[in-house]
């Protein structure tokens, strides 16, 4: 459990968004092996309304993010921007 004065715990899984260059935004269960960055259970985060980023990372349905299932993702690790861990049910609930 976390205090007001701590950071929220972080996630343990795999999950996590993935913004990518040129505005892309994903989800999924990561591996990385051979500079390629790969989502499973992947979701194109299309777009969201009402809050910002960090309120879409924090809950998906409150921020009433489109999120898209796709097949799976795989991405050249250098397109990379950063990466938000998330819960192993983000998106999927």
């Amino acid at each position: 459990m976390t205090d007001a004065n701590c950071a929220p715990d972080r996630p343990t899984g795999t999950r996590a968004v993935v913004v990518v260059d040129r505005g892309w935004i994903f989800a999924g269960d990561v591996t990385r092996e051979d500079g390629r960055i790969r989502l499973a259970n992947a979701l194109h985060v299309f777009k969201w309304e009402s809050i910002g980023f960090a309120g879409m990372i924090a809950d998906p349905k409150a921020a009433k993010a489109d999120l898209r299932e796709i097949a799976n993702v795989d991405i050249p690790a250098g397109a990379e921007v950063f990466c938000v861990p998330v819960g192993d049910n983000w998106g999927l609930e």
